[in-house]
């Protein structure tokens, strides 16, 4: 599926996704990604939803977002509730969705301005 945006000059915005990819900025990616609106595109090294660890966490609390949005994958699922405790104690904002919801959601915050980081599991949909 083909997504259009109205991005703010320089956002990072997806452009597209599908069966195991995602399109950042006209740019197909295969793996998991960190992505905010100004800044890298970052490869993340989860593979699926049942590799989140805090680790993962604690590099996502580093980047300073004031909201994350957690693309779990082909369907919502929810990490346990250990793994959230640095967001939680960082007092940053997270809301777990599947990746297509993740990917919109997070197109319509870029697009308000909002400084939100998205951590998108990429797999077969």
């Amino acid at each position: 599926m083909k997504l259009q945006s109205d991005p703010h000059a320089g956002a990072n915005t997806i452009t597209g996704y599908g069966d195991g990819y995602i399109e950042i900025n006209k740019i197909p990616y295969s793996h998991a990604v960190l992505l905010s609106s100004d800044g890298d595109i970052l490869e993340w090294a989860v593979k699926s939803f049942d590799d989140l660890s805090s680790t993962d966490f604690t590099q996502m609390a580093s980047l300073k977002p004031e909201l994350i949005i957690i693309g779990t994958g082909k369907r919502q699922r929810f990490p346990r509730p250990e793994l959230l405790k640095t967001l939680i104690e960082a007092k940053i904002g997270f809301e777990m969705m599947d990746s297509q919801a993740a990917c919109r959601t997070y197109n319509i915050l870029v697009g308000e301005g909002r400084q939100v980081l998205l951590a998108l599991i990429v797999e077969s949909i």
